[in-house]
């Protein structure tokens, strides 16, 4: 079993090296040189296309809907294809569509300097809808194999389904939050399983850097905010502004502590899962475009046994992450709805 998993990631290695050096070559050729920081960024970054790769100098790429709303032009829906040059694929302001452009870092502007608001269908969101409807549709098959066979052995996809829910539900809801965890585990489930898939194919050749993105990271952090702390009950908020046990000369600076600690709980998560998420991909690209810098057959090979190695860290890594954050958001949840002891601070 582990000669197959190696001998699968020597092949994806190698699979994502040749998938990417032409697009390394490509944009070396536009730009007159090779750029590596741009081929990094224009992999790990948002964009209003999708580009898988490139075959010669063809660019395989999936436009997307570019919808912008402005005060005196209002609703407007176009494609990421009519603001672009066909033969680079590049954007810009001379490349200007009915006078709205999208420049090189992927903003929407507008020639005349007027407002215009972005609405668009990113790669990022794209990609968010497609790890959303493989969670419906992993979830749903699971559900509708136990209605159809009741509670027997589990087949397809309720065969992996099942042990990722029970272990969320006894290893991290109950464990972490108590008696009341049933009320939380449809939330830690869903988070689990968004943040696990999104980051397994992120992993894939030219695919998008969802959980990379710190606006989706940010997000998440926040609906965990939310959660924590509508449920927190009066001792939660208690310990925050009237910390039991502590002395009344100590009380205010505390009291600080306690309350700058509700923003910077989430924030952590955010930071955590943001950064381990981009740093591989940046570590994977790096290698790769050492290939195409130094043009040399030993770079090639010791460049793809490092990309392997790196690609088997971040299988790990995807779960890991995955697991922490629901792990760390199930225990603030359990501190903010447990019921405290104050008579064991006396």
């Amino acid at each position: 079993m582990t000669r197959k998993i190696l001998a699968l990631s020597v092949l994806f290695s190698v699979f994502l090296l040749s998938l990417t050096s032409a697009t390394f070559a490509a944009g070396s050729e536009a730009e007159g040189g090779e750029d590596p920081t741009g081929f990094i960024m224009h992999h790990i970054k948002d964009s209003h296309e999708w580009h898988f790769f490139n075959v010669g100098h063809t660019h395989v790429t999936l436009p997307l809907p570019v919808i912008t709303y402005a005060p005196d032009r209002g609703l407007e829906f176009n494609m990421s294809s009519d603001f672009q040059n066909h033969e680079t694929h590049l954007f810009g302001k001379e490349y200007a569509h009915d006078g709205i452009y999208i420049d090189e870092h992927e903003h929407l502007g507008r020639v005349d300097g007027g407002t215009i608001y972005d609405f668009s269908l990113t790669k990022n969101v794209a990609m968010m809808i497609l790890v959303i409807g493989l969670m419906l549709y992993f979830v749903l098959s699971a559900a509708n194999h136990y209605k159809k066979h009741g509670a027997v052995a589990p087949k397809g996809a309720a065969s992996w389904i099942e042990p990722v829910v029970i272990f969320v539900r006894d290893e991290i809801a109950e464990k972490s939050i108590g008696p009341k965890y049933k009320k939380f585990v449809p939330y830690l489930l869903t988070l689990f399983f968004f943040i696990w898939i999104g980051n397994l194919l992120g992993l894939l050749p030219g695919a998008a850097n969802l959980t990379g993105n710190i606006a989706v990271t940010f997000t998440l952090a926040v609906l965990t905010f939310i959660i924590v702390n509508v449920n927190g009950n009066k001792d939660y908020w208690k310990h925050v502004f009237a910390t039991p046990g502590v002395p009344g000369a100590l009380l205010p600076i505390i009291v600080v502590v306690e309350f700058i600690g509700l923003f910077t709980k989430p924030f952590a998560l955010m930071v955590r899962l943001f950064v381990a998420i981009t740093a591989g991909h940046i570590v994977i690209l790096a290698f790769i475009a050492l290939v195409f810098i130094f043009e040399s057959y030993a770079i090639g090979v010791v460049s793809t046994l490092m990309v392997t190695f790196i690609n088997m860290i971040e299988l790990l890594v995807a779960t890991i992450q995955a697991y922490v954050f629901t792990l760390f958001t199930a225990m603030y949840i359990g501190g903010a709805v447990a019921e405290h002891a104050h008579d064991d601070h006396h």
